[in-house]
């Protein structure tokens, strides 16, 4: 779609009617033209532009007549840079916008002083401050996208009702009154028509309530507007508000309203259908004036492919996702389109190829309103008058510039029904007939969706009907409305053969408990229509849910309480390893972005930290993941949302000493070993160094916040269970130590168990300097020499041991893989143990790299024999990931038939027998 405008324009005469006659108005405007078009009309000095065009003209001419000459200069300019090849689409669009806000500000000022000579200034009744009138540019003006023959929309908004501050000789009005008549005298001034034309045209529709409502209105007015009659159609443009005048506060306080009525804090899937339904509207307009006026047909704004069908293409996404993600409330479509593939919620190739078509379309727009300055959209029937089009556009002749036509419109209306074809419409006849009123009915009803499932290939038909039934009969889903029931029996009837395919393909698990999950997914989700609209939009998405329930009953029940993760399994996002550095900047940015909202922070940790972990759900399913990598990635993901939280938390403490805090976050246990799984708690200390007298009291604050933030229950959920036991003197010890007394604690009062644990610990997040102090220590205490005390040493884990199995005893033929004799807390006390008793003599067993690596450490040194450490470090490994197995399946005891791990249990019975001989 590339035009070669500069040989266009040498090869024929001057295509704009508008621009000759401009030339043929004044002999002094050809070389106004020349100078002007030698520099980006983006970057035109406007007020020295209008302070030229006003000393061409008598003194004390009014404001209204250098403004429309500049303007008409403007165009003329734009017009000769952009046929030239000198201006792209950018300069044009962004000249016209800058101009158009340029007017409406210097009219409105001028205009103002006027009415507060009259009447006094408008003074707010509850904050007695003087008001100023808020214009708000709608469409493309509010987009920064304008055209050069553009309407412009907009919407006057006051801050406060209240009354004029009138003075000798003036006449109060009601603040009301007064920005009515200062909008009507700002519209007269842009759009009447002299014998210089008109500056702009405007269209005030868009405001609440339209031609009926009143011209101004204030913040309470449109407040509670858009709460009580805003629609759908309202929340499209009033994304492209945009503020051009007014006092920040106001500004402030007018976005704040907006804000919620525009962009839902939930992902908004039902916007899709809303839109389509907008979109249907303006196509049959369109149409029935092409049945009218036959030459009015190719519209490139309206029609079909057209330009507004790529602003939906592009908003659809905003609407659905601007309320969880900010960067998406941006009001230019083209930076819009860019943030789609930045986010990759649009494929690369699509947005290059709209953005192309955009650009292709909003060109050859403007040259359709060069030629006579008109707003028109619709490419001439005449055949001379295409041939001039397509030279303006650098094509060769007609042909060629409506083949290009056609290949655009095409591009967009494929891009534009992949995403808004209705996927909804079932047909009645192919839906299990549930709609049962009244018990006789019941049995008939079983019958018919048996003979269904039966047909499916479903394993017990009766069963699975009768499950059927029953959730369909729920109140909950009884009492949703036509609309709601109509959508959620079209999804149950794509999810049986959905269920029957998969649950054969897997060979395992079984129909009825995939079954069971999904219905009770629905009826979790069946009162958010956003969540029913999102599996009718997205089929794929459906099954995903299906593959993912029938593998994993954890899984199951994970999203049926957080289905704000279905959009994790909208497109293969997924399928890519979270960059937890990137997640961990991502949600720092979010965190400062909601500061003073700690609400919505806390929503951000679960949401981010929820996604993530869904995403490596889906990799572990997927057969992606070892048991070992699964437990890195889980625990990097911890620390990514540990760190962030200390600052964030950091910044709510009022009393704060400092911006960053001297504190850190030592892990142990499961997070620290790096072994975290999908619900493991977090074992954590706090440590800090810093001596200023507010430290202590500052740090104390910090902690108990940050276990607070970690562990509320929010509608968003929970994030993790904090466990504290494992600090100096335990739960009678203070929450949070000092460096060196961590230090004092370790080296002269710690009980041996401490140091067992130690083992296992590290600097999770924060200070990286107190990090780097804490590994130190843990290096000091690690390696004192216990040879001389050996044999105590081992009585006294073998001991502890014990206590350990006799708090959990086993009553069950069951084999436990963590508490029973050959289990996997064996495995953890031997390498303990061994680390204990070395590393005084061998420095590398100090490392944190985790109880298998350490076994073959232990064998290479030769502390234990190689091929028991071998088998010892399989059956620990086995025996996670059958525990792990057990978890994705909903069963928190891990326990399995003995034969399963008999062999792997004797092996670590053997171990344990040569290093703690009886």
């Amino acid at each position: 779609m590339t035009t070669d405008f500069a040989t266009a324009a040498a090869a024929s005469p001057p295509a704009s009617r508008f621009q000759q006659r401009w030339l043929a108005a004044d002999p002094a405007r050809p070389d106004q033209l020349a100078a002007m078009a030698r520099h980006s009309m983006a970057t035109l000095d406007l007020d020295a532009a209008l302070a030229l065009e006003a000393a061409a003209l008598p003194p004390g001419t009014p404001m209204g007549r250098p403004m429309r000459r500049l303007r008409n200069a403007l165009i003329a300019t734009l017009i000769e840079r952009d046929l030239a090849g000198r201006a792209d689409l950018d300069e044009v669009v962004s000249a016209m916008t800058r101009f158009a806000d340029f007017a409406i500000t210097r009219h409105l000022n001028v205009l103002m002083a006027e009415q507060v000579a009259l009447h006094g200034m408008p003074i707010g009744e509850e904050s007695g401050r003087p008001q100023h009138m808020m214009v708000l540019a709608m469409g493309k003006q509010g987009g920064g996208e304008l055209n050069v023959s553009s309407d412009i929309d907009l919407i006057f908004v006051y801050p406060e009702q209240g009354d004029t501050q009138a003075g000798p000789g003036q006449k109060s009005l009601s603040n009301h009154e007064f920005f009515v008549r200062l909008g009507r005298k700002l519209i007269g001034a842009l759009s009447e028509v002299t014998q210089d034309g008109f500056t702009f045209r405007v269209d005030m529709a868009l405001r609440p309530n339209g031609a009926s409502g009143p011209l101004a209105a204030s913040l309470a007015m449109v407040e509670e507007y858009l709460i009580v009659q805003g629609r759908e159609w309202e929340r499209y443009a009033w994304v492209k508000a945009r503020a051009v005048s007014g006092d920040a506060q106001d500004i402030a306080a007018l976005e704040a309203i907006v804000r919620p009525f525009v962009f839902r804090r939930y992902l908004d899937f039902g916007v899709i259908d809303a839109i389509r339904g907008m979109h249907a509207q303006v196509r049959a307009e369109v149409e029935r004036q092409e049945r009218l006026h036959p030459d009015r047909s190719n519209n490139v704004k309206l029609g079909r492919g057209g330009i507004r069908e790529i602003e939906f293409l592009a908003q659809v996404f905003q609407l659905i996702r601007g309320g969880r993600d900010a960067p998406l409330r941006e009001r230019s479509t083209r930076a819009t389109l860019h943030l789609l593939g930045e986010r990759a919620l649009m494929p690369p190739d699509a947005v290059d190829g709209l953005l192309a078509a955009y650009s292709f379309l909003r060109n050859l727009e403007h040259r359709l309103q060069y030629v006579d300055d008109a707003q028109t959209h619709t490419v001439p029937a005449g055949a001379a008058e295409r041939e001039v089009l397509a030279r303006m556009m650098g094509l060769p002749d007609a042909a060629a510039l409506l083949a290009a036509l056609d290949a655009t419109r095409a591009y967009v209306a494929g891009q534009f029904d992949q995403m808004f074809s209705d996927k909804g419409n079932t047909d009645p006849a192919d839906l299990p007939s549930m709609d049962v009123a009244a018990d006789g009915a019941d049995h008939d009803s079983r019958d018919i969706v048996a003979e269904r499932l039966a047909a499916l290939g479903f394993d017990d038909p009766q069963a699975g009907a009768a499950r059927l039934v029953s959730t369909w009969q729920a109140p909950r889903l009884q009492s949703l409305g036509d609309a709601s029931r109509t959508r959620l029996l079209g999804l149950i009837n794509q999810a049986l053969p959905l269920i029957a395919t998969v649950t054969a393909e897997a060979h395992i698990g079984s129909q009825a408990a995939t079954l069971g999950r999904l219905l009770d997914f629905f009826e979790a989700i069946a009162r958010r229509s956003a969540y029913l609209a999102l599996l009718t939009e997205y089929p794929h998405t459906l099954e995903r849910v299906i593959r993912m329930m029938h593998a994993s009953g954890w899984a199951a029940t994970f999203l049926t309480r957080h289905p704000i993760l279905l959009d994790e399994l909208m497109d293969d996002r997924n399928s890519a390893m979270p960059d937890f550095p990137a997640l961990g900047a991502a949600l720092t940015v979010e965190l400062d972005a909601a500061a003073g909202d700690t609400e919505r922070q806390l929503d951000i940790l679960r949401e981010t930290h929820h996604a993530a972990l869904f995403r490596l759900l889906a990799l572990d399913l997927a057969g992606e993941l070892t048991v070992e990598r699964l437990a890195d990635h889980l625990s990097a993901l911890a620390d990514a949302i540990v760190a962030a939280t200390i600052q964030a938390a950091w910044n709510t403490i009022a009393t704060r000493h400092r911006e960053v805090p001297r504190f850190a976050v030592i892990a142990y246990g499961k997070l620290g070993g790096k072994e975290l799984g999908y619900v493991s708690d977090l074992d954590v200390i706090f440590l800090f160094d810093d001596d200023d007298q507010d430290a202590p009291a500052n740090y104390a604050k910090l902690a108990q916040r940050f276990i607070t933030w970690m562990t509320a229950h929010t509608p968003a959920g929970i994030l993790f269970d904090i466990d504290t036991a494992l600090r100096p003197d335990g739960a009678s010890g203070m929450l949070v130590s000092s460096v060196g007394a961590f230090a004092r604690y370790q080296t002269s009062s710690a009980w041996l168990w401490e140091h067992q644990a130690l083992t296992r610990a590290r600097f999770c997040a924060g200070d990286a300097a107190i990090g780097a102090q804490f590994e130190a220590i843990r290096e000091q205490v690690l390696r004192i020499d216990r040879s001389a005390r050996s044999t105590a040493l081992a009585t006294e884990v073998v001991a502890m041991r014990r206590r350990m199995r006799d708090a959990h005893v086993n009553h069950t033929t069951l084999f436990d893989l963590k508490h029973d004799a050959g289990g996997m807390i064996d495995v953890e006390f031997i390498t303990q143990y061994l680390v204990l008793r070395h590393a005084a003599t061998y420095p590398q067993l100090t490392t944190n790299v985790g109880n298998i690596a350490l076994l073959t450490r232990f064998a290479e040194l030769g502390l234990i024999d190689a091929p028991l450490a071998a088998d010892a470090a399989t059956a620990y490994r086995t025996m996670r990931r059958l525990q792990h197995q057990m978890r994705l399946q909903g069963q928190d005891n891990a326990r399995v038939a003995p034969g399963l791990v008999e062999m792997h249990a004797a092996n670590v019975v053997k171990l344990w027998g040569e290093i703690f001989p009886q």
